[in-house]
């Protein structure tokens, strides 16, 4: 070996080789190929005769007796799926005709009849003329692989689908090379077409774009895209841009960046959504319940102020009927009249009240306080109220407690009361004649009282169930004798609400009705004794009871008002009364003469209620005698603020004459807690500010 290297062809490493080294490399090809699950071939042009080896053919489904009709190049073309015929044998002659090597693919049938995907990989011998004679190749299984290529495509072609019926835009950001890519969808919300040149033209995009976005939302823009880029929170942001004639449009975009192992951002890919009309539709709702809230305020406005005009003239219907009580020169038959007259009045200021509080619900002027109330003794007060009114009708009231008369629930005092009374109420006046009302107590099952208000009446048809609610809705009571506003029971139900309870009734036609309320149970009383529901009723027979000679003030423009309370003192001779109508007389002769109470209209010309009681508790000379406010302002606020502001106390129109008397037998009645000797001065009870 002199060093030098010599080439060997495989051809005569073969002639080299002894009869059983060719037998061993002849069966280790053929495991090989029977292992590879390829299919290798020769095709001998010649005579069309194709020599198969390998297990392609088994892998088919098909047996060595299938495989002897494989030899004839003329017979397959009844094993590849016709789509694809004229495909192979084109690109069979375009290898004949270029000497290019053969690669190729199309399905071929399997035993069962389906069809697999082959690739097709061959090459020629030639002989020297360059006219091939044989052409050797492989086949092999790519069914898996066409499937993974069809399943993307069809994920591609979906999600092109789902973003052209999004009309959302798509845009991609590299910020290492300052790239940007839109498509064409983001110019599109401009109202830009593929035509217009910012479109096409290969500028910076970016920062085309930027320059329509509204300057304060630029801001707020750079500001969310760099908190994302630092890692902290999504990119999510909404803006104003100006779109191709000048008007605002609005903008969602969104977008998640991609970082490298150093933390530096590589790539962010995000959407455009237009979301103009969601925008509009926004202020449009806006504008719609400001205008609904502005209505609202004027509607309460105008209850309260109609409400005040409508009191007025109920003050001295009602009081000049309250002072009838007190006259003994009046015949009983005259009192009988009398009594009527103030019933009349009294029903005109329910209704009044009713539609007051549905007004105030409707608002959210209404507040309600919950603390734990003892519903068996609220009950009882009720009964005790609605008494008289069962009894004008011969209806039998009782109730069923079951053990259960020491619970309390979470409620508002004042508007459970008033819940309970419109049910017991209604159940009694929509009652038959000598009829029964059954109120009962039972616990539920997750920790709730049910209160429930049985009746004996006609019943309601299940088929105006849903009326039963509606305010105004009497369910054709109207044309009956009984009387009602056909609020009380949506009052109730807003009001159960409101105290976070549930309120709903069962009924049967003929044989009566039962409405029930349910309130969160907070426990059981210690003492029922302890509880007790505060009443403001009072009896219209209270006497005065008063010692001494009293001089009052009453400060009023209204001469109805004046000649009432000007009959109700003519009746003691422990009072003399003066009157003053405008506001700053009486407080020039509050500081001149001192007197010993102060009655002091709240709506007064030139200066309120609420000025003069200020300037009488400025001045030394006046701020420690008495006010007592009168009103025909009922609302709860206004209620609240004027005892907040320091009166005495604060009435409300139409006058309670008993509640006048209270105040003066507090006052001035000889064993009355805020008697003072008669050389002193009776002071107000104030609420500190």
């Amino acid at each position: 070996m002199n060093g030098s290297k010599h080439s060997i062809s495989p051809s005569q490493e073969l002639d080299h080789m002894a009869p059983q080294e060719l037998r061993e490399l002849v069966q280790r090809y053929r495991r090989i190929f029977s292992g590879s699950g390829y299919g290798f071939w020769e095709w001998d042009l010649s005579n069309s005769f194709i020599d198969w080896s390998g297990t392609f053919w088994e892998h088919l489904g098909y047996t060595d007796e299938d495989r002897k009709g494989f030899t004839d190049s003329r017979m397959l073309p009844n094993y590849i799926h016709p789509d694809d015929i004229e495909d192979m044998y084109e690109a069979v002659r375009e290898h004949l005709r270029t000497a290019e090597p053969l690669n190729t693919c199309y399905r071929v049938k399997t035993k069962a009849g389906d069809y697999i995907w082959t690739q097709v990989r061959a090459d020629s011998i030639r002989d020297e003329s360059g006219r091939a004679a044989y052409i050797s190749g492989v086949n092999f299984d790519i069914t898996e692989l066409k499937q993974t290529e069809a399943a993307l495509r069809e994920s591609q072609s979906r999600q092109a689908r789902i973003i052209q019926a999004s009309k959302d835009g798509i845009w991609e950001w590299y910020p290492q090379s300052n790239g940007f890519q839109f498509s064409a969808r983001c110019w599109e919300h401009l109202g830009f077409t593929e035509e217009d040149d910012i479109v096409n033209a290969g500028q910076d995009r970016m920062s085309e774009w930027r320059s329509y976005m509204h300057k304060e939302d630029l801001l707020k823009f750079d500001a969310m895209l760099k908190q994302h880029l630092r890692g902290f929170g999504p990119f999510d942001v909404e803006y104003r841009i100006y779109d191709k004639h000048g008007d605002i449009r609005w903008i969602r975009a969104r977008g998640k960046a991609s970082f490298d192992v150093e933390g530096r951002p590589t790539r962010m890919s995000g959407t455009n959504m237009d979301i103009t009309d969601i925008k509009r539709a926004e202020e449009r709702v806006i504008k719609a319940k400001e205008l609904a809230e502005k209505a609202n305020r004027a509607k309460s406005d105008f209850l309260s102020s109609m409400s005040h005009e409508l009191r007025t003239p109920l003050n001295a219907i009602l009081g000049y009927a309250q002072l009838f009580e007190y006259d003994e020169n009046l015949q009983e038959s005259h009192k009988e009249n009398i009594r009527e007259i103030r019933s009349a009045g009294e029903h005109l200021l329910k209704l009044i009240n009713d539609v007051l509080d549905l007004a105030k619900i409707e608002s959210g002027a209404m507040s309600t306080v919950l603390q734990p109330v003892l519903v068996s003794r609220l009950l009882v007060d009720c009964f005790t109220l609605v008494q008289p009114q069962a009894d004008a009708r011969g209806i039998y009231l009782h109730s069923d407690f079951s053990g259960l008369e020491n619970t309390c629930v979470a409620a508002d005092q004042v508007r459970l009361k008033q819940a309970l009374l419109n049910l017991m109420s209604n159940a009694i006046k929509y009652n038959k004649v000598g009829g029964e009302v059954k109120v009962s107590l039972s616990a539920t099952t997750d920790n709730y009282l049910r209160i429930e208000v049985q009746d004996t009446g006609l019943g309601i048809d299940d088929a105006r169930r849903d009326e039963v609610f509606q305010p105004f809705n009497r369910l054709n009571a109207e044309m009956s004798k009984v009387e009602g506003s056909g609020v009380g029971l949506v009052i109730t139900k807003q009001l159960v609400e409101m105290m976070q309870g549930r309120i709903d009734f069962s009924s049967e036609v003929g044989s009566g009705t039962c409405f029930w309320l349910e309130l969160q149970k907070t426990g059981e009383a210690e003492d029922a004794r302890t509880l007790t529901a505060a009443s403001d009723n009072f009896d219209t027979g209270l006497k005065l009871k008063v010692e001494g000679n009293y001089r009052v003030l009453y400060i009023e423009d209204n001469l109805t008002n004046i000649r009432l309370l000007q009959h109700f003192f003519s009746y003691s001779d422990n009072f003399q009364l003066e009157v003053y109508e405008e506001p700053y007389q009486g407080i020039f002769h509050a500081r001149q003469s001192r007197p010993d109470l102060i009655v002091l209209d709240i709506n007064l010309p030139g200066l309120d209620g609420y000025d003069v009681l200020s300037v009488l508790q400025s001045d030394p000379a006046t701020r420690d005698i008495p006010v007592v406010g009168l009103s025909a302002n009922v609302m709860s606020i206004d209620i609240e603020k004027g005892r907040a502001a320091g009166f005495y106390e604060y009435l409300t129109k139409p006058l309670q004459i008993a509640h006048m008397v209270d105040v003066l037998n507090r006052l001035f009645g000889a064993a009355g807690p805020d008697a003072i000797a008669l050389q002193g001065v009776v002071k107000p009870m104030r609420t500190e500010k």
